[in-house]
């Protein structure tokens, strides 16, 4: 069997706890339950952070651990029954200003805030640390900015050009309270910082969607 000389593992931001202080360090991802809306897919993280530092001791196995921020870019996926919020919210933008409606609603108070990843800098953060990182000790990779919900509708709503109305649907969940990701470890660790301006992302963002997809496609 071919030996394996390096192992990427990828974890996820739901694995810090609910109320993880901002920015989110490295050294406080056991310090609580995560958020109950994602409590199984970040525990099952969590779960595999365990396993991978295990095998590094038990058997030399270099596994490198990364804990990315919430992604997005050309690509992503607009189905309405699982996208993640930036392609949700572009898809219903430009959905309704195609078909001319006056409103459209998302979920929560837009009180949340959130930190966004684009795509080509998280695949170069995971080349770079590929190729300089060897230690056991997990990594964020992220963008290291934090915005709220309602400020990223507002800047969709200006570049896909919706002009209705956002009606705020209050029942649903807001999610974890606040996510921002201290990129510190990564810079120092193997050099990695983000260069993708977050209009710049959206932009490529919504323009591959308008190419890609009819208004009203699932």
């Amino acid at each position: 069997m071919k030996k394996i000389d390096k192992f990427v593992a990828l974890g996820t931001i739901c694995a810090y706890p609910k109320y993880t202080p901002v920015p989110f360090r490295e050294d406080d991802i056991w310090n609580g339950y995560p958020e109950e809306t994602n409590a199984p897919y970040g525990l099952a993280k969590k779960m595999m952070l365990v396993q991978a530092q295990a095998y590094r001791r038990q058997y030399g196995f270099n596994c490198i651990f990364l804990l990315p921020v919430n992604l997005y870019g050309p690509g992503d996926n607009f189905d309405p029954k699982s996208s993640h919020v930036i392609p949700a919210l572009i898809k219903r933008c430009i959905d309704a200003k195609v078909a001319g409606e006056e409103e459209i609603v998302v979920w929560g108070t837009g009180k949340a805030t959130r930190e966004f990843f684009y795509v080509e800098d998280a695949a170069k953060a995971i080349v770079q640390a590929m190729e300089k990182y060897d230690s056991p000790d997990p990594v964020n990779i992220g963008a290291g900015f934090e915005i709220s919900i309602l400020d990223l509708i507002g800047i969709i709503v200006d570049l896909t050009g919706f002009e209705g109305r956002i009606v705020w649907d209050e029942s649903k969940p807001d999610g974890q309270p606040r996510r921002m990701l201290d990129t510190t470890r990564a810079k120092t660790a193997f050099g990695f910082e983000a260069t993708t301006s977050f209009r710049e992302g959206l932009k490529n963002t919504i323009d591959w969607y308008v190419k890609n997809h009819r208004a009203g496609d699932r």
